[in-house]
């Protein structure tokens, strides 16, 4: 159940935010590419966002807020693209 709702979740987000630019990873349910810009296509992508499966499900519910989560060190980001904010909570 744990792992349908991140998947879930996941798809919505990229539904939400299409495109191949920002590369969000929630080991070890899922990955996805969103957000709009230049697409990734080979080698570690430039614009990463990684985090746990209970800090996305907080993310995604609007339980936790994107820079609290990305202060505190619960996601980490890379890239000029990797700001999830306008997209979340789903």
């Amino acid at each position: 159940m744990f792992r349908e709702a991140v998947r879930t979740l996941l798809a919505v987000l990229a539904e939400r935010a299409p495109g191949r630019s920002v590369e969000v990873r929630v080991p070890p349910y899922g990955a996805i590419q969103c957000v709009p810009g230049p697409r990734h296509t080979r080698g570690n992508p430039p614009n990463v966002v990684e985090m746990a499966p209970d800090i996305w499900l907080a993310l995604a519910l609007g339980r936790i807020g994107w820079a609290e989560a990305v202060t505190d060190g619960r996601v980490q980001v890379s890239g000029v693209r990797a700001d999830l904010s306008a997209f979340l909570p789903l």
